[in-house]
């Protein structure tokens, strides 16, 4: 197990969260801090998959990574909209035991998507000028989604993974990849959240119990199920919570699960963990 400050080329974190004009109604609350968590999450994944590839040096040309994730917990289906359009070779299935979820996610997976337009400070003449006519250019060249194949490459389920079965999530077979950002937060700590979140978010969606890991125990004890042989899981947890999961992973060897790396957020707190599935 690797602690990690997290730490992507700048062609990648470029290329992350490409949907531009997400929806996102209350409830579903995904601005802020919580954005900025999802995108790394993402990079997460995307790091790996290139990787994988890049590992394959017996083969030319390098091939292009197309696997198959499932993300649990969808929400506004920024995470899942987002590895669409960063591994276009890519499928996944994103589930959501809330309707409101699943219908906001499928709304936003028929939006258009934009190429993302330079950075330049419109401040004199000609950078004024360019900036000028590339807005322009982007506000006519708008992507629809049906150019990425979006619709052909997700599948939105409205399910709770805790009445879930593996026969029902391998619709494209096993899978190379689980990502989640599911509820985390200690029950004793919900009182003291920021009163916005308390009024507008879905508090079910925090609330991760006693230890703030009941929805992350129900991933990893389905997780053997449905991944691969050397397929991952990447979760957003609580800073305590790696250690937790480290022992619980230990005392439940029969799930084949090893807690490879512990990735540190924009604050150098443990927030992401990647876990492996070992063979038999």
């Amino acid at each position: 197990m690797v602690l990690r400050r997290l730490n992507f080329s700048m062609e990648t974190k470029m290329a992350l969260f490409r949907v531009s004009q997400l929806l996102i109604r209350a409830p579903i609350a995904d601005g802020g801090r919580k954005m900025t968590r999802k995108k790394d999450l993402v990079s997460l994944v995307v790091e790996e998959e290139l990787q994988k590839c890049e590992n394959s040096t017996l083969c030319f040309p390098v091939p292009v990574p197309h696997p198959v994730i499932l993300e649990i917990g969808c929400g506004s289906g920024a995470i899942a909209l987002s590895l669409l359009c960063k591994l276009p070779q890519s499928r996944v299935i994103a589930m959501d035991k809330e309707e409101a979820a699943v219908d906001l996610t499928r709304e936003n997976a028929h939006r258009p998507t934009y190429p993302s337009s330079p950075k330049l400070l419109p401040t004199l003449g000609v950078y004024f000028w360019f900036w000028l006519h590339w807005a322009a250019f982007l506000y006519f060249l708008q992507v629809p989604a049906c150019v990425l194949q979006l619709q052909e490459r997700i599948h939105i389920i409205h399910q709770d993974v805790s009445h879930s079965s593996a026969k029902q999530l391998l619709l494209w077979g096993p899978i190379d990849v689980i990502v989640s950002n599911p509820p985390y937060v200690f029950h004793e700590d919900m009182a003291f959240l920021d009163a916005e979140i308390l009024c507008y978010e879905d508090l079910d969606a925090l609330d991760g119990g006693d230890d703030g890991m009941r929805v992350i125990k129900t991933i990893l004890a389905l997780a053997p199920s449905l991944l691969k042989v050397s397929g991952s899981v990447f979760l957003e947890v609580d800073p305590r919570h790696p250690n937790m999961v480290e022992q619980w992973l230990q005392a439940h060897p029969e799930l084949l699960l090893t807690l490879r790396a512990i990735h540190k957020d924009f604050c150098g707190k443990p927030r992401f963990l990647h876990i492996q599935r070992q063979s038999s």
